[in-house]
């Protein structure tokens, strides 16, 4: 029986409604694949070898139709004993731990490393996930993406502002839209803005130029093994926000890819491929390459659902393929 073990967020914390790791889970369970539950802190060392703590977990609905979210616990999925496993007597392990991303989640990606290098398959890869920044590996495809700037020194930052006008400042470590700010010509915050983000020049921040665009929506593209799926989810703003995050009240909208998003995928898919980064969403706002979300990409329950996919299958039959 092929085993996989899915590093990720404790079960009542998860959206029924929204999770893509229940319909990656889901589609293990389709294929007959045992899915065993692992926290973060279940991860541990001794011996020269890598344990976790897990248990089996299986969903009581397996085509997530029917969850509930008013439903409390285990109404909706069953967990087994807890066991003591090495990782090496997993097939694969599904690394799939929303932000922050701190020395935890680095310390997790050391041990992931382990058992690694003793065969198991990992996704996604434990070093890129380090190397990887969702905002700083973005600009590693400057012919994708709009004018940006990163620093920590003010009087960089406000050079910036004053050529571009009309700027997005945001942390390197954000997500879900958080501490995002668009600041235009003439605005008097600038320098608080500025001293906030950078915790008064002691962290690096970034600065894009404002894509009026983002009105018609922050597209989300996601790949696999480096191959983009046909449609997007743009996550459009509500009004007078500047955010399509979901998180931050974005309307969901579907959408077939343009030519110009195919273009995108091509010109980082390849890279994506070479550095073992099997499942990622990528952000593109009008023309341009803003994020690529490698740690916990999301959107894969809403475009199932608008355009009857089946993503999770996709991504574990690409896991299957590796194994065999």
């Amino acid at each position: 029986m092929t085993k996989f073990a899915v590093i990720m967020d404790p079960l009542n914390t998860l959206s029924l409604k929204k999770d893509s790791t229940l319909a990656i889970i889901r589609a293990c369970q389709l294929r007959n694949i045992d899915v065993y539950y692992v926290n973060q802190s279940d991860l541990h060392l001794m011996d020269e070898q890598v344990y976790a703590i897990m248990r089996t977990l299986r969903l009581t609905d397996p085509f997530c139709q029917n969850l509930d979210p008013a439903l409390a616990g285990q109404t909706w999925y069953t967990l087994g004993e807890e066991e003591r496993i090495a990782l090496t007597e997993m097939d694969a392990i599904l690394m799939r731990k929303d932000p922050p991303f701190d020395m935890e989640y680095v310390y997790s990606t050391y041990l992931l490393e382990r058992a690694e290098a003793q065969g198991v398959l990992v996704a996604n890869k434990p070093q890129s996930l380090r190397d990887c920044n969702e905002k700083l590996f973005a600009t590693a495809f400057p012919q994708c993406g709009p004018p940006l700037v990163v620093s920590r020194r003010a009087e960089i930052l406000k050079a910036f502002h004053t050529r571009e006008k009309n700027v997005i400042f945001k942390k390197l470590d954000g997500m879900g839209g958080a501490s995002i700010f668009r600041v235009m010509q003439g605005d008097p915050n600038l320098s608080v803005v500025l001293e906030t983000l950078t915790n008064h020049g002691q962290e690096q921040i970034m600065g894009q130029l404002y894509l009026p665009e983002i009105a018609d929506g922050d597209k989300r593209i996601l790949l696999i093994d480096g191959e983009p799926i046909p449609y997007a989810l743009a996550r459009i703003p509500s009004a007078g926000e500047t955010r399509g995050n979901l998180a931050a009240g974005g309307r969901a909208e579907g959408r077939a890819l343009t030519d110009r998003d195919r273009w995108i995928a091509e010109q980082v898919g390849p890279e994506l491929k070479r550095r073992g980064l099997i499942f990622v969403g990528i952000d593109v706002i009008g023309d341009y390459l803003t994020e690529i979300n490698v740690t916990c990409p999301t959107c894969i329950r809403q475009l199932d659902e608008q355009f009857s996919l089946d993503i999770g299958g996709q991504l574990v039959e690409s896991l299957l393929a590796k194994l065999a």
